[in-house]
């Protein structure tokens, strides 16, 4: 079963990862550009790199990021430079991201660079940039506009995001759109919706694509809270409003045809008949992921679900 897993964030990586386990499964990843920065003059690409580390059994799970048992020489030594650092690089990411930019340098599309990468760590799922232009989210705050990592890492997501927009070209990048276009299943990670799925969304074409899919939501919002990162608050202060009913509404407003099934958490199961109302029809599972092995029950249940 060919599944295309549309990722960001910890929530949706847990997902992908679950899928990566299933032996019958044919896994491919549009990963969200919208968080690449430039440090130390080289190109992060953090959910790219999440996907990278957890798919080859590297991340540092309990952060949710980086290299386990990375060390920061590097980080220190660039600290006496007078660098910014208060985005934290591992030694270990750092040559990921080395690696990454003279890929890039050398000629090589973020498609063909990740693919390079995740070779290289023996993934055999595929990773596939949402787009190979850049394309960056920008936050609006009572303060000013600002890069989303300034706000998510530097400012630690104050002040409250009033808006929300993008800057670069708006192209996806022909591997993801292709990838869609083939796919048996098409999941939506419980991934932050605002910052993590609507960067992919709103490339030209990926809405569209998506629509004519099967498609299955996640919810990454459990009664009400978000199990990591700021995605209840910014629903909330975006005007959306709050909970699992918020982020199917969120969908819903982008194409009233996008999602076909929307999964919420069993703490959430008296929202289904809400759910109903949007069109959508709704799964009630458990979905923390804690384990391993409940990231590959969650992905064998929804493999197994009719959207």
């Amino acid at each position: 079963m060919r599944v295309v897993v549309l990722a960001g964030g910890t929530g949706g990586t847990k997902l992908a990862h679950g899928f990566a386990q299933l032996p019958d499964v044919e896994l491919a990843v549009v990963a969200n550009v919208g968080d690449d920065a430039e440090f130390h003059g080289l190109l992060v690409c953090p959910d790219i790199d999440a996907l990278l580390y957890t798919l080859s059994g590297l991340i540092d799970a309990e952060r949710g990021w980086g290299v386990a048992g990375d060390t920061h020489t590097a980080h220190d030594m660039f600290a006496r430079f007078g660098e910014e650092t208060w985005f934290t690089v591992g030694d270990a990411d750092l040559a990921t991201h080395a690696y990454r930019t003279r890929l890039l340098r050398e000629g090589a599309s973020l498609t063909d660079a990740t693919a390079a990468m995740a070779a290289a760590l023996g993934i055999s799922a595929r990773i596939l940039p949402a787009s190979d232009e850049r394309w960056r989210t920008r936050i609006r705050t009572d303060a000013g506009e600002l890069a989303f990592q300034d706000w998510f890492v530097r400012l630690r997501t104050e002040p409250a995001a009033i808006g929300v927009s993008h800057d670069g070209p708006g192209i996806a990048a022909p591997a993801a759109l292709e990838a869609v276009a083939n796919a048996d299943l098409v999941v939506i990670g419980p991934s932050n919706p605002i910052v993590s799925i609507g960067p992919i969304l709103a490339l030209a074409g990926m809405a569209t694509a998506v629509a004519a899919r099967p498609v299955i939501a996640v919810s990454p919002i459990i009664a009400g809270e978000a199990l990591k990162g700021p995605a209840a608050r910014m629903m909330e202060s975006l005007g959306h409003g709050s909970g699992a009913v918020a982020v199917a509404r969120y969908y819903h407003a982008l194409d009233a045809g996008l999602v076909d099934r929307f999964v919420l958490d069993e703490a959430d199961a008296a929202l289904a008949p809400d759910i109903a109302d949007l069109g959508m029809a709704p799964a009630v599972l458990p979905t923390i992921m804690r384990t391993d092995a409940d990231r590959a029950t969650l992905a064998r249940t929804l493999v197994g679900s009719d959207p």
